[in-house]
């Protein structure tokens, strides 16, 4: 009795396996090329370097995700402004993907394009909004930017539906931001954004960051910004530098329980005499 059929039957079956498995390793290394482009991109857009001033320190962590196409679009940034303060920013980009990253690139650049106009936190924000909506993109972000005078001890923040900043002070007290704040940028024409002040004391901490470090499947947003507010309160009255506070901050980032854009940015302030 012949087996030729069923010896061509198999045949034809290992030609297809053997397509089929061509066919996926060819999407698995786009998809991860897409990914290592996605975070090159966000990494090339983030600054390489922090200002210096008298009796200021400023640390950052960035932890990107990386898990199929899920790459999103947080950033954050930290420069000199021209009248000698320095200008924060934190953000986070609807979306998880390449469109998202580069939409985080053209946010960052009109902060800082616009802040070279006005320094004033509010305006910055109300003009970036309008700018974004004229590129008619469908994309919006959350961003809070803080206008910091080292010298003073002295913060002037604006928020953009982004996540509010907590506080510490060297006698072990701490909270979450409490002001106003607007919209999302990129959403809604001819809306204004509040200013709020605070004041930065010896030994304390402002910090800011995005929701990958507080909220996930996990972890509630309330419950996340308590650890973050009970961490950098014993962190403030133990004298612990800024650098180790935002490392054991973006650590935490891990225990969320989701896949995404982590972002840390934590400021502290010496005493009047320190120098640079």
């Amino acid at each position: 009795m012949s087996r030729s059929g069923t010896t061509d039957d198999g045949d034809e079956l290992l030609t297809r396996l053997g397509a089929l498995t061509a066919q996926a390793r060819a999407q698995a290394e786009m998809q991860r090329s897409r990914v290592e482009l996605a975070i090159a991109l966000q990494r090339g857009m983030l600054p390489r370097d922090l200002p210096v001033a008298r009796r200021l320190h400023l640390a950052v962590r960035y932890a990107p995700a990386c898990q199929g196409l899920n790459v999103g679009g947080d950033w954050y940034d930290a420069f000199t402004l021209a009248d000698g303060r320095i200008g924060l920013s934190i953000g986070d980009v609807q979306g998880h993907n390449i469109e998202a990253a580069a939409f985080m690139g053209q946010v960052r650049a009109g902060l800082r394009a616009l802040a070279s106009v006005t320094s004033e936190p509010g305006e910055i924000l109300a003009r970036t909004n309008e700018l974004l909506l004229s590129l008619g993109s469908d994309l919006f972000a959350t961003c809070t930017f803080i206008r910091l005078d080292p010298c003073a001890g002295v913060l002037e923040s604006a928020r953009a539906g982004h996540l509010p900043c907590v506080w510490a002070t060297a006698d072990g007290k701490s909270g979450v931001a409490t002001d106003e704040g607007g919209p999302p940028l990129g959403i809604q024409a001819g809306v204004s954004y509040p200013v709020t002040r605070y004041e930065l004391t010896t030994g304390g901490m402002f910090v800011l960051l995005t929701d990958g470090v507080v909220e996930g499947p996990c972890l509630r947003l309330e419950e996340g910004l308590d650890q973050v507010r009970r961490l950098a309160g014993a962190a403030a009255a133990a004298g612990m530098d800024v650098d180790t506070l935002a490392a054991s901050l973006i650590k935490g980032a891990e225990r969320v329980g989701h896949d995404d854009d982590a972002a840390v940015l934590v400021v502290g302030l010496d005493g009047p005499d320190a120098q640079p």
